[in-house]
């Protein structure tokens, strides 16, 4: 089952209510995401892409997941 950028910002914005949250594609599987929330202050950038993926509950896990790729963008408020 495809996914579409408006099912993945709703998983994002479950774990980020507070973020800024832009995804684009619409292709189905490729998509690219740009989140911007406090929590992400004092961590790195491999740290705040983790934090974002285990929002996305599997749906990039494996042979199995439904979302193939995702270009990922992630930071900290100014």
């Amino acid at each position: 089952m495809a996914v579409d950028a408006r099912d993945i910002e709703n998983l994002i914005r479950a774990s980020f209510p507070n973020a800024k949250i832009t995804v684009e594609g619409d292709d189905g599987q490729h998509f690219a995401a740009e989140v911007i929330d406090a929590s992400f202050k004092g961590m790195n950038r491999v740290q705040q892409q983790r934090a974002v993926y285990a929002a996305l509950k599997g749906k990039m896990d494996g042979a199995h997941g439904e979302l193939h790729a995702l270009a990922l963008t992630t930071k900290a408020p100014e």
